[in-house]
Order: C-alpha cells, then structure tokens, then sequence
C-alpha cells in the first residue's frame, strides 16, 4: 500500500473556543496551496482509491479540493481516527480497515499526524518516535508493503510552489530578434 499523509492547509489562526475550532475553514493560502498540490499531484500520474479525513472542517476542505481536481470520484471517508485527540491505536485500526487500499490518502492535523508518521517509520522506538516535520500542506508518501514503513518522498508546501510555477510556465524557448 502506499500511504499518502497529508497535513490539512492553511485556516488561519486558531480559534480559542474549541466549538468554534472544529468549524474553521481554510482560508485563501490554504484553498490555493491546495490547488497547486492536486496540479503537482496530476504532474506526477498519483490517483487515490480511497480519501479518508478527520471530521474537522479544515481538513474536509483540504481532502475534497485535492479530491476533486485530482479525478477522486468515491465518497471521502470521515474518521475520529484523524482527529487531533486521536491515538496510535486509533490510527492502527483504521490503517487496518483500509488495506484493500493501493493508494490512500488520509488528511488530518499535528501533532499526532507527526507522531503517526514517526511511529510508522520507526515502530520499535515507541517511546520516542522519529520526528519529521509537517508543515501545513505536506504531504509524505510511504510504502507499506512489508516490513517497516519507507518514506518515498516529502513534499513540503515550499517544494510544491517551486514545482506548481515551474510546470505552469510557457515551455517555449524565448528567441530574440535582432
């Protein structure tokens, strides 16, 4: 299985209230950033069989944008197991439930997306997982075929925009006339 975890967008600033938190919308970096990333992803031929999201809005946006401008066409998943107060054990049992998957993406929140991402990559350090950083927006890919997990890759938001204004511009070579 390759695994795709993706840090949901930009949503601005926290919210104090954690009633008013859960609906937090991205804001317009983030609706953007979002845009770039599916553009990357298509770049690169990567197609999901299966969205699953936490419940929290930020992150539904997130999935659903790179969802659709990626050809997702199945209903994205909502899973308490992305949540920020989820658990190793939760993450566990969900990846479970998802191993018909060949290509999932889930999108969720930190710190525990970092604490997931080092548990999988380092299952014997328990205690003291690795640590990667997940900026908002990035996105790591690993391959769960056997063994420990092997990260393939770690698009940091700063790498997508490189990559998103690179692929956007003209492929026509500048000629002068003199």
């Amino acid at each position: 299985m390759n695994l795709f975890i993706l840090r949901h967008a930009s949503a601005g600033t926290r919210r104090t209230n954690p009633l008013l938190d859960v609906k937090r919308p991205l804001d317009k970096d983030g609706k953007r950033h979002c845009l770039q990333l599916a553009h990357v992803l298509n770049a690169l031929n990567v197609q999901f069989d299966l969205i699953v999201s936490s419940p929290l809005k930020r992150s539904l946006q997130t999935a659903s944008l790179i969802g659709t401008e990626t050809g997702y066409e199945a209903q994205i998943l909502h899973s308490k197991a992305l949540a920020p107060s989820a658990t190793l054990k939760d993450f566990h049992a969900l990846l479970k439930e998802c191993a018909h998957a060949e290509n999932l993406l889930i999108v969720g929140h930190n710190p525990n997306l970092t604490t997931f991402l080092g548990a999988l990559l380092v299952p014997s350090a328990a205690t003291v997982p690795a640590r990667i950083r997940l900026r908002k927006g990035s996105l790591a890919r690993l391959n769960l075929t056997q063994g420990p997990a092997m990260l393939q890759g770690l698009l940091d938001p700063r790498t997508v925009r490189a990559l998103y204004a690179t692929s956007t511009r003209s492929s026509r070579r500048k000629t002068s006339r003199k």
